[in-house]
């Protein structure tokens, strides 16, 4: 038995709990709170969302808050800026930190269906990266730590991130930022932008699945 490997495991069994119970407790806030402690930071403002947002994935705080959030905090079009920024960051380092935790725990080659999955990611990494960021079949870090594992390249993994979430990007902060002006007409606009954005993507995969059996989703 390799207890080297089983330890190595472990340490990182006990670290994601320990991410998860601190998002949970520790970390755990509503929109508008953590809007108004944004925007006490002044002209750093935009500098500490994007920074909080580029470390989320590390302790796995829910990126719709902070999305919507960000939209009640700068607006919109420059909440879904900010987003973008962070977000692409956050998942180019949860992207890197797979890559190097991956090399000291997965030591064997893939084999059977997994070694097919892995092939085809590090083929057309850049087409199955935007897929999985456009429609909502993976949680969006996994995505990362999966690619990582999966030797997609790191430009196609980063481009594919930046192009892949900007519809929904822009569909939480247009929520978020329609609060902030109370206008039912806006807030029924964003409502529905939302709607749009988020269930299209669903139908899209759905009609997928049936045509094509299913989407890939991973190594079995």
């Amino acid at each position: 038995m390799n207890y080297k490997r089983v330890i190595k495991w472990l340490l990182l069994a006990v670290a994601i709990a320990l991410a998860i119970w601190l998002s949970r407790s520790v970390f755990e806030v509503e929109a508008e709170g953590l809007r108004s402690w944004i925007l006490s930071f002044g002209l750093w403002a935009p500098i500490v969302y994007i920074i909080v947002y580029a470390i989320r994935p590390l302790i796995f705080f829910p990126a719709s808050i902070l999305s919507i959030a960000g939209g009640l905090a700068f607006g919109a079009w420059m909440g879904t800026l900010y987003t973008i920024i962070g977000a692409t960051l956050g998942a180019m380092l949860s992207f890197v930190v797979a890559k190097t935790i991956g090399k000291s725990i997965v030591t064997k080659d893939w084999t059977g269906n997994a070694a097919k999955f892995q092939a085809q990611m590090e083929r057309n990494g850049f087409l199955y990266v935007l897929l999985f960021r456009l429609i909502p079949v993976i949680n969006f870090d996994l995505i990362s730590y999966m690619a990582a594992i999966a030797k997609v390249r790191f430009p196609s993994f980063a481009l594919a991130t930046l192009i892949g979430i900007i519809p929904g990007t822009f569909a939480y902060n247009f929520l978020g930022s329609s609060f902030v002006s109370g206008n039912p007409k806006v807030i029924a606009a964003a409502v529905v932008v939302f709607i749009i954005l988020t269930a299209v993507p669903i139908v899209i995969r759905n009609r997928w699945s049936r045509q094509n059996g299913s989407i890939p989703d991973g190594p079995e």
